[in-house]
């Protein structure tokens, strides 16, 4: 599950990758390094978490932040649900 990121959310991640991810060296990733060097894809996202790393080992270290871009993931989550029956109602009426 991806999960979702609002504006005032994307500085305070970055802050984060580059100051606590182990695998982020000068805004590239090591983990994908393959011999030539890959840009953090945490640090170029700007809709949602997308590096499982970052979302397992690095992320819960910020309490406050971390409960933050949960509760907004599943209020995003529970509009989609909404939405989505409403368009399955509203096509079985027509």
């Amino acid at each position: 599950m991806v999960l979702r990121i609002n504006e005032s959310q994307i500085d305070r991640v970055n802050e984060l990758v580059k100051r606590l991810c182990c695998n982020c060296d000068e805004g590239n990733c090591l983990l994908l390094d393959d011999g030539e060097t890959h840009p953090c894809i945490q640090l170029i996202s700007v809709t949602g978490i997308y590096c499982k790393y970052f979302k397992e080992a690095v992320l819960p270290a910020e309490k406050k932040l971390y409960a933050e871009i949960i509760k907004y993931t599943k209020s995003k989550n529970e509009r989609k649900k909404q939405n989505e029956k409403l368009g399955q109602y509203n096509n079985h009426r027509h």
